[in-house]
């Protein structure tokens, strides 16, 4: 990465976050912190309104404004593939905010770049059957975000029925499937529930912010599984 591109990122990065360490900004950036160091005075001598010190972490000033961002070929077809995907593969309400996002990216760029979103041969096309899977999606993302129990009528990978009350904490995309890690009620653990196997779903009542039950807690609880996995295996 040129210099002038890496103060750029570094202006971007210090304007995005409340406060950035040198060491956070080195492992973005793969170099070392004292050319962060260094990177950081010579933005303050060039007049950037830098915030902070070492050790402690840096931040630029609110209000502070770089003119719009310029992509180039291969970050315009990371944003053409990933907004295509969304559209695809997000439900119905995702899709269109991809879709109204992708446009005002093509309404940023200069006018000689805007022919690259249409030329991009990255597509995501959608499959007919996820139409309702797509809907039941958007439901799903809703009730995470007003924390709402669903009921779930779900068949596992051996046609098992079952009924379900569970606490939705968050939503996975895996190669064509999308998976819902929740809390489960019924078995008094977390699980994972594969979207394309709920036969039915409803929207039950509140279910709390409950210490042990959150997204981070899931995430760990996942992660000891694969410590524990990997062991028996190399037993």
């Amino acid at each position: 990465m040129r210099r002038a591109d890496r103060l750029f990122q570094i202006t971007q990065y210090l304007r995005g976050r409340r406060l950035t360490t040198a060491r956070q900004l080195a492992t973005w950036l793969s170099v070392s912190e004292r050319t962060i160091y260094r990177d950081i005075r010579d933005l303050s001598l060039s007049g950037v309104p830098v915030d902070g010190e070492a050790g402690v972490g840096y931040r630029i000033k609110p209000g502070y404004d770089l003119p719009p961002l310029m992509f180039n070929a291969d970050e315009i077809d990371a944003l053409v593939i990933g907004m295509r995907m969304v559209q695809a593969w997000g439900g119905p309400q995702l899709g269109a905010s991809a879709a109204s996002a992708l446009a005002k990216v093509v309404l940023a760029l200069p006018k000689e770049k805007r022919d690259f979103v249409e030329a991009t041969p990255l597509f995501a096309p959608a499959v007919p059957d996820e139409c309702a899977q797509g809907e039941r999606l958007e439901a799903i993302r809703q009730a995470i975000g007003s924390r709402h129990k669903l009921l779930l009528h779900y068949s596992d990978a051996q046609q098992r029925a079952s009924q379900r009350v569970v606490w939705p904490l968050a939503l996975a995309f895996f190669g064509g499937t999308w998976l819902l890690a929740a809390w489960c009620e019924t078995r008094d653990d977390f699980r994972s529930f594969r979207l394309d196997r709920m036969q039915q779903m409803s929207e039950q009542g509140h279910y709390p912010d409950r210490n042990g039950r959150r997204l981070p807690d899931f995430v760990r609880a996942m992660q000891r599984q694969v410590r524990q996995a990997r062991t028996q295996g190399q037993a």
